[in-house]
């Protein structure tokens, strides 16, 4: 019995954690940071859609199907994400921070799962396919474009494409640390 009794010695003897001052406070705004920025990356996006929506209009685009099919590949990648961003917003809203700490843990970790994949699988994949809508709209650009303004519009993609990716990736590291810390 000696065993027993040490354990429960070592037990009694613990120091005691107190949970940390504003602690559910701290994790309603970081949940609301997160919100916030999901809903900034919405907004983003859905002007972009709207921005190609007119383009589409603007250069008649309906009256070539290489150019419409292309046009609706970025629009429909874009549409894909708001749509997962939207979700992801509602799912978020839906973790009640007053519950157990053991129950809002799994809330928090089935969410973080699904970011991971959003981030590291579905995200990829709308980049190809926003980047595939692009490229095939390049001879189009060709065609009606000057030589100057086309090279322009390559090389600027090209940096944007890296830029976009490079922040991505910042983003989405920030953003799971903020839900592995909660």
């Amino acid at each position: 019995m000696t065993t027993f009794e040490e354990l429960k010695s070592d037990w009694d003897n613990q120091p005691k954690q107190n949970p940390p001052r504003g602690g559910s406070e701290l994790i309603v705004q970081k949940i609301n940071g997160l919100k916030r920025k999901q809903w900034i990356t919405n907004i983003v996006l859905l002007i972009t859609v709207l921005i190609l929506i007119g383009f589409f209009f603007y250069v008649e685009a309906y009256n070539n199907t290489t150019v419409t099919f292309a046009l609706f590949l970025m629009v429909s990648s874009l549409l894909v994400r708001i749509i997962i961003e939207y979700f992801s917003i509602k799912k978020l809203q839906e973790i009640d921070v007053t519950v157990n700490s053991s129950v809002f843990n799994d809330n928090i970790i089935a969410y973080y799962k699904k970011r991971i994949r959003t981030h590291y699988i579905i995200t990829p994949i709308i980049i190809i396919l926003y980047s595939l809508g692009f490229i095939l709209l390049l001879p189009s650009f060709k065609k009606y474009l000057s030589e100057g303004f086309y090279t322009y519009i390559i090389f600027s993609a090209i940096i944007i494409l890296i830029i976009m990716v490079l922040f991505f990736r910042k983003q989405i590291k920030k953003e799971l640390s903020i839900v592995k810390g909660l």
